[in-house]
């Protein structure tokens, strides 16, 4: 089923993307506490520093992820996510690939992300191990916090 997604450089304008977002940001004020909140709203997600793809099974909304740019050399993954009907079909795995060529398209030599400390962040954080991210401390912004989880790896 991966095979057949299609990814589509996404400027966040269709109900389907937008209702998949708020999903996202309602569940990660489920399970971290607001403080600790690090998901982008769609109005961010649409700035300049943010490039955001769609993931798409013909014409159902599979998933989606984003690129933050840091620097010349630092990108940073957000908004990963597959939609509730593709969870645990690989989409989260071909999203992630997707955005690790398009980090090394860049000439970005480091890519880092920020996740979740609870039960609920296990496979996400799983799956970032499996394709080469290791623990590490806050970067960018980040501030250390027990709730979160950085991630880090070299290109």
């Amino acid at each position: 089923m991966t095979q057949t997604l299609r990814f589509l450089e996404d400027g966040l304008a269709s109900d389907q993307i937008v209702a998949l977002l708020d999903l996202h940001l309602r569940e990660m004020h489920a399970w971290s506490p607001p403080c600790s909140v690090h998901a982008m709203s769609v109005e961010r997600l649409r700035a300049p520093d943010v490039t955001f793809w769609s993931a798409w099974d013909s014409e159902h909304l599979a998933g989606c992820g984003a690129l933050k740019h840091l620097d010349a050399v630092h990108g940073e993954v957000k908004s990963m996510r597959a939609h509730p009907d593709y969870r645990g079909k690989g989409v989260g795995k071909a999203i992630l690939v997707h955005l690790l060529e398009q980090a090394k398209a860049r000439g970005y030599s480091r890519l880092s992300l920020e996740t979740g400390t609870s039960d609920e962040f296990a496979a996400p954080r799983g799956l970032y191990a499996a394709h080469g991210f290791e623990e590490c401390g806050p970067f960018s912004d980040y501030e250390p916090d027990p709730f979160s989880y950085f991630m880090t790896r070299t290109l």
